[in-house]
């Protein structure tokens, strides 16, 4: 079938498009529409993450686990926010970790789209949830996708860096080639683990550690 993505992850995915799994989440998907559930994030920005950040242009991969599922705070990307919407528990604890780490002023703005734009891929788990009910379409598909969204960036690129925070994230660790790309864990910064190994963990300062040593542009981190 023909899905709306920027045009390197469209020939990088071709295959997945026309399995029954992906199928099976485009039907799921039309049907709870047509029966008035609503659905986040909106259409247009399901493949933000791809849209944003071109498979060509990937430095850095952080995995989160499903949208946001509060009114307009879902929009493609893993961990962020439109800027009309204050940043969440865990951003907050992501922006905390970056003052310590590299000194950024902890901004006001949850909106991550320029780290996705130098090349950041902000990938959630799951694609889609129901509004007002985390996890709801956990189980409609989309691991099935974003599992060989990151094979597929495991397979064909290389010097890439793994941001796997949480045991959601760490249970990825099996789809990557660590011969050949970088894989740094820490707890999720969340507020009921963020104290338990995500604060101090460096993941910034490393990351761009790691890419400099590869003559790849650093992520300006700034907000």
């Amino acid at each position: 079938m023909e899905v709306k993505i920027e045009e390197s992850w469209k020939d990088v995915l071709r295959n997945e498009f026309t399995k029954p799994y992906f199928l099976q989440i485009v039907t799921h998907l039309k049907t709870e529409k047509v029966s008035g559930k609503i659905i986040y994030p909106p259409g247009h920005l399901i493949f933000n993450a791809f849209d944003t950040t071109p498979f060509s242009k990937i430095k850095v991969v952080i995995i989160g686990q499903d949208p946001y599922h509060g009114t307009g705070q879902a929009m493609g990307l893993s961990f962020s926010v439109p800027d009309s919407v204050p940043p969440p528990p865990s951003l907050i604890n992501i922006y905390k970790e970056l003052n310590t780490d590299i000194g950024m002023k902890i901004p006001t703005s949850g909106n991550l789209t320029k780290w996705a734009i130098q090349g950041v891929l902000l990938l959630n788990a799951v694609l889609t949830v129901r509004a007002n009910e985390p996890a709801s379409h956990s189980k409609i598909g989309w691991m099935d996708f974003t599992n060989a969204v990151i094979k597929k960036i495991s397979d064909e690129k290389k010097g890439i860096v793994f941001l796997l925070w949480g045991k959601f994230a760490q249970e990825k660790q099996v789809l990557i080639d660590e011969t050949k790309h970088h894989v740094l864990k820490a707890a999720h910064p969340s507020p009921f683990s963020a104290d338990k190994g995500f604060f101090g963990c460096k993941h910034f300062s490393r990351t761009n550690e790691l890419l400099i040593k590869q003559g790849v542009m650093p992520i300006d981190w700034s907000i």
